[in-house]
Order: C-alpha cells, then structure tokens, then sequence
C-alpha cells in the first residue's frame, strides 16, 4: 500500500532554468504510477503557485486553462479544486534553480511537516552552491577538486583577476556559484577576459567561483538515491561534447553525446559509483541526487551536485535509469515511498 495518495509536483522556478524545469516537472508527472497516486502539477513562479493540471488515479489528465487554474493555499499547501479542498501528501519537486535548488522550498515544506523528495533544506542549500560543496569536501582521500577562488560582488574584479591568473594560471572556468544548466559560465582563455567573465557571471547570482581547468581524459556523471535499504547508485554517463565542455548548447541543443554506459574500463565506473555513494553520504543527501566529475590523469576531480537533476525524456537520470533496466514509473515509486 502506498504511504501517500496526493502527490504535487513543483516545477517552473525564479531562475533562468525555469522553462527546463517545467520540461522536467511534466516528464515526472506524466511517468508517476497512474493506478497508484493522484498527481497535481503546480506551477511556481515568483510567488504565484498555481495547479496547472491534474490526474486523479485510473483516470484521464485534466489541464486548467490560463485564467481558471487555481491557486494553491501556502498557508497549509492545498488547493480547491471544484468545491473540494485537496491538501497534498508529498511533494516532488522538480524546480531547477531558485527556490527549490537553494533549500528554500525544502525549508517550507519542512515548516509544514510535508515529505517531500529532496534533500533537506539545509544540505540542499549547501549542496547547490558550488563553494560551499567543494568545501565540504576538501581534505577528503576519494575524490580531488580543482584549485580556486571566490569573488562577491562589490570586490575589485580587476584586483581579483590578477592575483586569480598568477595563482591559478590559464585556462579559467568562471561560475555562478548558485546556478545550474550552465548558465553564466565561461570558460577564461585570456586574462584580460577574466573580469568581464565574472560580471557576466554576477548576472545569475553575487557570488562567483573561478576555478582551474582541468587536464580532461573523460567527463563523466552518475546519480546516487536511497531505495530503503541503502544509497544505490545507477550506470555512469560519459559526455562527449563538440562544444568542448558541457555548456548550454551541449545540453539541450544535441550538441554532446551522453554515453550510457560509459564505455571506459570498469575499474573506472565502480570508481565513480563507489566515490558518488560516499559523497551523498556525507553531504547527507536523499532522494535523486547526480554528481558531476571529470577524470584526469592524476585522478578523479569532482564538479558539482545536481540537487534537482533534470528529468526530461532526454536527460542524463532518465537514460541511466533505463540502462539499470529499471522502469521510470517503478523508479519514482521508489523515491516517493522512501523520502
């Protein structure tokens, strides 16, 4: 028997990643067990939650038209649907970006007491920042993280980017340190380019991270999540990008290939999967989470979480699912049962 009967799933956000959150909140919707669950979308944007659509269980999606969606209640999370209030279960979020990758979302609905299924508000808040991440890593014997160095906003750029390039040498990656789906990244080929790349990277967030290139034999990823008994880990995806890295385009323009599984010496895979388990464990994630990394030659360098990994048709999750021969509808049961 299911533990829970109302589930809403949260997509859209207040990020640049708002249009591929809501390809991700559909996809999960529409593959969460129809026989099992009643599935309410939400829309959430800058404040304005809205229900979007609904499926009952057995039954056919019901999508309200712009101008008659219903609002959702913050105040104990419901909605009124024709003259019936339906206060939800669990939550499944699916915001890329702010609010539901930076733990405020987490924090509300933890406020409530409803389940939900990410990770708490406050590894989520940790996790989503690259810094932050990285630091709860450093001095770790598993995994190496690239040199770097952290700017806010209202500090000497120039100042900065001189120490920066004789400390750290060039080539440069510049980041956001609180955004996803590569936007606001640069990758710094010239000094004099550095300043602008972080004013052009301050237009996701105030704080930036710059961080040294990394000598690349394979970019590699791979997803960790709880299944009641003990964090598992799915097939590792190798990228191979004609862009040079996994920017934007590579992403979503079908300028990459996303190899699953990867085809590189098994060692390697079992490397990855046994340093992603260890890194969920001590990020003290649960639910999905995807942790990037590339592998050097002088080792393995971790990247960054994905707190909220994207799960469209064509994402990394979905194809890594499918390769572990796991169903995704049977894959969502299992994250929703144990959240």
């Amino acid at each position: 028997m299911a533990r829970f009967q109302s589930i809403a799933v949260i997509y859209g956000s207040d990020s640049s990643e708002w249009e591929v959150s809501c390809r991700s909140g559909e996809f999960t919707a529409s593959r969460i067990d129809e026989f099992r669950y009643d599935v309410y979308e939400i829309f959430a944007r800058f404040g304005d939650w809205r229900l979007v659509a609904m499926r009952k269980a057995n039954s056919m999606r019901i999508a309200f038209p712009e101008g008659a969606q219903p609002a959702v209640d913050k105040s104990d999370f419901s909605v009124m649907v024709l003259g019936e209030k339906i206060k939800f279960d669990f939550a499944y979020i699916m915001q890329h970006g702010a609010p539901g990758e930076t733990g405020l979302l987490q924090g509300y609905l933890e406020m409530l007491g409803v389940p939900h299924s990410s990770c708490s508000a406050f590894v989520t808040t940790v996790a989503f920042d690259k810094y932050s991440c990285k630091s709860y890593l450093r001095g770790v014997d598993y995994v190496k993280l690239a040199a770097d160095a952290l700017i806010r906003k209202g500090e000497d750029e120039e100042a900065f980017s001189a120490r920066v390039v004789g400390e750290l040498g060039l080539p440069l990656f510049v980041k956001p340190t609180c955004a996803g789906s590569s936007f606001g990244i640069t990758k710094v080929e010239k000094a004099e380019d550095l300043p602008a790349a972080i004013r052009f990277a301050y237009t996701e967030g105030d704080t930036v991270l710059v961080e040294s290139a990394i000598q690349c034999e394979h970019e590699l990823t791979c997803a960790a999540y709880y299944d009641g008994t003990g964090v598992r880990t799915l097939p590792v995806i190798e990228i191979i990008s004609s862009t040079g890295w996994f920017d934007y385009d590579a992403k979503y323009n079908g300028l990459s290939q996303e190899v699953c599984p990867a085809q590189i010496p098994d060692q390697l895979a079992a490397r990855i999967q046994e340093v992603t388990r260890k890194i969920y464990t001590r990020l003290g994630c649960k639910g999905l989470v995807r942790l990037d990394y590339i592998s050097a030659p002088d080792g393995i360098y971790f990247l960054e979480a994905n707190i909220i990994p994207g799960m469209t048709n064509a994402s990394l999750v979905p194809k890594m699912i499918r390769a572990a021969g796991i169903s995704i509808t049977d894959f969502l049961t299992t994250i929703i049962e144990n959240s």
